[in-house]
């Protein structure tokens, strides 16, 4: 077993003590062969994020106040801006990391979930590294609020301009933060745990 503070191997108890509890040597810290209720944790907060996902996009996420008007504008408002005055590096960058990369790692993770769940044995090791690839980018998805962070404390002119977050904001931080969170709480060997379940099943209905 591996803890998950340290990451220190410890070995497995041997059968026949019981659930006696295992203590890391090193730092002290409870040991689990699995990360306890790894499949809960993963499941609320992919949903968290999933339900988090509509008002980030469709609430306006940046509010810009220009001569006493108010203008505020969505993710794709301003994405639209951007390929509309010819920044197309810029308006794919946005586009990837704050719509495409948010929904891919949603998705990801409710089809590794799913496949968990229905014990499904095929693209093990594609699963495993799709998640991997998930985990990674995960905090690029907060792009967007850098740039309005950035915004907001380089355009403040007073009555001439300012540029501020808007209702979106929170929601899309939500977003970002729920499921960098499922990344962190799931046991990818939940994966092979599954496949090898439904494997053992397999041969016990052969055997009869």
């Amino acid at each position: 077993m591996v803890c998950h503070e340290c990451h220190m191997v410890v070995p497995m108890p041997q059968e026949g003590k019981g659930q006696a509890s295992v203590y890391c040597p090193r730092c002290g810290c409870p040991v689990h062969a699995r990360k306890p209720n790894s499949l809960a944790h993963s499941w609320a907060l992919v949903i968290t994020s999933l339900i988090l996902l509509f008002p980030a996009n469709l609430l306006p996420i940046m509010k810009v106040d220009y001569m006493g008007a108010s203008e505020y504008s969505t993710i794709m408002d301003g994405i639209i801006y951007f390929f509309k005055e010819g920044s197309y590096g810029i308006g794919t960058v946005i586009l990837v990391a704050s719509v495409l990369v948010p929904v891919f790692k949603i998705v990801g993770i409710m089809i590794i979930l799913l496949s968990i769940h229905f014990r499904i044995e095929s693209w093990l090791e594609h699963k495993t590294l799709m998640f991997r690839f998930i985990k990674f980018i995960g905090r690029w998805s907060m792009l967007d609020i850098f740039v309005i962070a950035l915004l907001t404390a380089l355009v403040d002119f007073g009555f001439l301009s300012t540029i501020a977050a808007a209702p979106a904001a929170p929601f899309f931080c939500g977003v970002v933060i729920a499921t960098m969170l499922a990344a962190e709480v799931f046991d990818t060997r939940l994966i092979w745990d599954a496949a090898a379940k439904s494997h053992g099943q397999h041969e016990e209905g052969r055997g009869e």
